[in-house]
């Protein structure tokens, strides 16, 4: 049995979840799923980010607390993952007393090693807003390129920035030029664990890679020390003397609260929170492309320079980017599908299929109306739910609701637990496309021999033949169901409770003379006029 930690990325509890955070996220819980199946001690771990400008300026926007806006969306992004069926072990948030108190014992360790100093530095303020702007909430033109760019890094030429080198730096949120003020301050010296930060990465070519690239982007482009602290009043207060008007920058505590919920599940569950951050536990990381820094740099720096030996990641799952019928998905103009308003209309599992069969794993994707629809009536309910009804129907209405008498086949058998074998392993480097579509193979020559062995036909000309096909089928099923379990738990775990199985992981078999229980249709199918009505919603948007 393994220790495995897979930490899901913490949205910011300043607005509400879209189809792009599901469609990064998702993977986590595939994992979580799986290692659980198997057998190993899984702990799955995320929460909302809470702290720091975002929900700051979302707060007085709304004239409420920045404790208001974070617990109100942090009531709704638990809901929408326990709808999406995501199992999290804990899913905590980064204001809650345990993750402030781990955090800054981590920071008054860290503080005692070489690595931390202080340095005065100029820290950009918008008067309108009047607050202190995170790096990435200044914009303005790249001083190297003259294209649009953020105040820590510029996307068109990729330069590692800082917001007071910007040309006509403007606040991120409403638009009005910002001064800067110079503010004493500690940073980590990122620069002296350049070494370590460049062994990480080549030790780890199975990293996806996007962050790969990114990651080495970075390192070569030249590392920048950063600021663990930060001018604002939101946020955790520094464990050091001389700061007390100040908080630990956002950056330098979310992070760690993967380290803050595993020790949380570690301790509801009585077992020992340093082993799983010890050399023998496997460390996995979910999260979009624009998050690839602050888990193979941000991340592994404050873990090296804190010094107790905490383990560093083991493989990054960064998806690509989602479009929505081919546009960017923009929050602030309100052009995007929220996670709430989808899980009203559609199936949990149509959704979860959706987004592992074309979601951006390995290049951008798009969500459009039309490929959606198509893929749940064409794939998910035409192959898969189809072969399942259709077997099992013909079982309650030509046999009584019993499981056959049949010949267990040894060559449908042998292949059944390769795919077992292999599903496991592409899970396990990440690559939940191609599971998905080796097990959909395997589903497709399952209802080719259905069709081929024709029970319709042979229960009233060879009876032993229709029983043996619709004994297979059974077997067929299990077995699916297992497979299919971290991808589509709520339509698995229907008929896991049919059968009477458990989801190990592992070849399944139903006896014969098995009674089933009353079933019905894993999935309804979507009427076609929802691609118009949907796609005119998102229209409307863009016009206006």
């Amino acid at each position: 049995m393994r220790n495995i930690l897979i930490g899901g990325a913490w949205p910011y509890a300043n607005g509400s979840l879209h189809i792009g955070h599901i469609a990064g996220l998702l993977p986590g819980d595939i994992l979580a799923r799986y290692h659980r199946a198997v057998g190993d001690q899984v702990y799955f771990v995320s929460g909302s980010d809470c702290h720091g400008t975002p929900v700051a300026i979302r707060a007085k926007q709304e004239n409420r607390t920045p404790q208001e806006i974070s617990d109100f969306y942090h009531k709704e992004f638990t809901e929408c993952f326990a709808k999406l069926g995501f199992s999290y072990d804990v899913y905590t948030k980064t204001s809650a007393d345990e993750h402030k108190a781990f955090v800054r014992e981590f920071h008054r360790k860290l503080y005692e090693s070489p690595y931390v100093y202080e340095k005065e530095a100029p820290q950009a303020y918008c008067e309108n807003c009047e607050t202190y702007l995170a790096d990435r909430f200044v914009t303005g033109q790249c001083p190297k390129c003259g294209k649009d760019a953020r105040g820590d890094q510029c996307d068109a030429c990729g330069i590692v920035l800082e917001p007071e080198t910007l040309i006509e730096p403007v606040c991120a949120v409403c638009g009005k030029p910002v001064s800067f003020k110079s503010s004493k301050h500690l940073y980590i010296a990122i620069t002296k664990l350049q070494a370590e930060l460049k062994a990480l990465v080549d030790s780890h070519p199975q990293w996806r890679k996007n962050a790969i690239a990114f990651t080495n982007r970075y390192i070569e482009d030249g590392l920048r020390d950063r600021a663990l602290t930060r001018d604002l009043e939101w946020g955790i207060k520094v464990p050091k003397d001389g700061y007390d008007n100040k908080s630990i920058y956002i950056w330098a505590e979310n992070v760690l609260g993967y380290l803050s919920a595993s020790k949380i599940a570690a301790e509801e569950r009585n077992s020992d929170f340093y082993e799983l951050w010890g050399k023998d536990a496997k460390h996995y990381y979910v999260h979009g492309k624009d998050n690839i820094p602050f888990h193979t740099i941000i991340l592994p720096s404050l873990l090296l320079a804190n010094g107790e030996g905490w383990h560093l990641p083991d493989q990054i799952v960064s998806s690509e980017y989602l479009t929505l019928e081919g546009r960017k998905i923009s929050t602030s103009q309100n052009y995007a599908i929220w996670v709430k308003d989808l899980l009203d209309d559609y199936d949990a599992d149509s959704i979860r299929y959706f987004f592992i069969a074309n979601g951006p794993e390995k290049k951008d994707a798009d969500f459009s109306w039309r490929e959606y629809v198509h893929s749940h009536n064409g794939e998910l309910l035409g192959a898969y739910g189809n072969f399942v009804n259709r077997s099992l129907a013909f079982i309650a209405k030509y046999c009584d609701g019993a499981v056959p008498d049949g010949i267990d086949d040894p060559e449908r058998n042998k292949q059944i637990d390769e795919l077992f074998v292999s599903t496991g392993k592409q899970i396990e480097k990440g690559a939940f496309k191609d599971a998905l579509y080796e097990i959909f193979g395997f589903v497709r020559s399952a209802n080719k021999f259905f069709d081929t062995e024709q029970p319709w036909l042979t229960r009233n000309t060879d009876k032993t033949a229709c029983d043996n096909t619709l004994y297979q089928c059974v077997q067929i099923i299990a077995s699916l169901a297992v497979l299919l379990l971290p991808f589509l738990p709520f339509s698995s775990e229907k008929v896991l409770r049919w059968l009477n199985i458990s989801g190990k992981w592992e070849r399944r078999s139903i006896p014969a003379g098995y009674s089933l229980p009353e079933v019905e249709l894993l999935f309804q199918r979507i009427d076609k006029k929802v691609i118009d009505i949907e796609t005119e919603k998102v229209k409307s948007v863009i016009n206006g």
